[in-house]
């Protein structure tokens, strides 16, 4: 059974993107065959692993079209086991398409549902909340949400449980989520949010919080995830933890019916 996970957040710079890459490397790592969908026009996540997104002669813009398979779309990395389907520049316009089309919000979950080949399929989001987000957290059985530990980034995740909410309400009713803490740093400001985040959420919370590590940072340069670049750093360590703590979260909670 494949899972889809889902990272968004309407406040960006929450490092999305470098969770999803470094999430699927370190999940690579334990073996779980994992497919990375671009699903940001932006095309970072395509670019944090040396395609250039001009060049690309089939995006995830093809796959919401039906003018392909997953399987046409995907493309080899330079990591084995670990496929992306890069985003390009023609997202923006397929954006605007898509609201005109009927039932535009199932089309990502059923182009998804007709590959079977990967372990867990990781759809990086754009910082907004139209309509690629919405395919998203369609197809989607569990939405992490990064944030940081600062007032504007946490005030987001209202919106996002509001989103929740309509989504639940309108297209997939077993969506689930979590929240992860990401770029934490060692201020009282810090770990007073910190600690008023778990408080809040408590279970929904990820244990695992990925601090701040200027070797994330160096990773987009050389086209490579955290766990390749520098396999020893903290920020590595902290990744492979949350994919441990991930794949249990699968099996306990999102493979059994909610």
């Amino acid at each position: 059974m494949t899972t889809i996970v889902a990272i968004a957040n309407e406040k960006g710079g929450v490092a999305k993107t470098t969770t999803a890459l470094s999430l699927g490397a370190a999940l690579v790592e334990n073996g779980q065959e994992t497919l990375l969908v671009d699903m940001d026009p932006q095309a970072n996540l395509t670019l944090a692993l040396g395609i250039q997104p001009s060049q690309t002669r089939r995006s995830v813009a093809d796959l919401l079209l039906g003018n392909s398979s997953t399987l046409g779309v995907s493309r080899e990395t330079g990591i084995p086991g670990l496929d992306i389907i890069p985003a390009s520049g023609e997202m923006l316009l397929v954006e605007r398409f898509l609201y005109v089309r009927q039932h535009y919000e199932h089309l990502l979950r059923r182009a998804l549902s007709k590959s079977n080949m990967y372990s867990i399929i990781i759809l990086d989001c754009p910082p907004s909340l139209g309509a690629l987000t919405i395919n998203a957290l369609t197809a989607a059985q569990l939405l992490i949400i990064p944030t940081q530990c600062e007032f504007f980034s946490a005030h987001s995740l209202r919106e996002m449980l509001d989103l929740i909410r309509n989504i639940r309400q309108r297209t997939n009713p077993s969506l689930r989520y979590r929240v992860l803490i990401t770029m934490l740093g060692r201020t009282r400001v810090h770990r007073t949010l910190q600690e008023q985040i778990r408080s809040a959420f408590g279970n929904a919370v990820f244990e695992t919080a990925i601090e701040n590590d200027t070797k994330l940072r160096e990773c987009p340069v050389v086209g490579k995830p955290i766990t390749q670049y520098a396999p020893e750093s903290r920020a590595a360590m902290q990744y492979r933890a949350l994919a441990q703590e991930l794949e249990e979260y699968v099996h306990q909670a999102v493979a059994q019916p909610a």
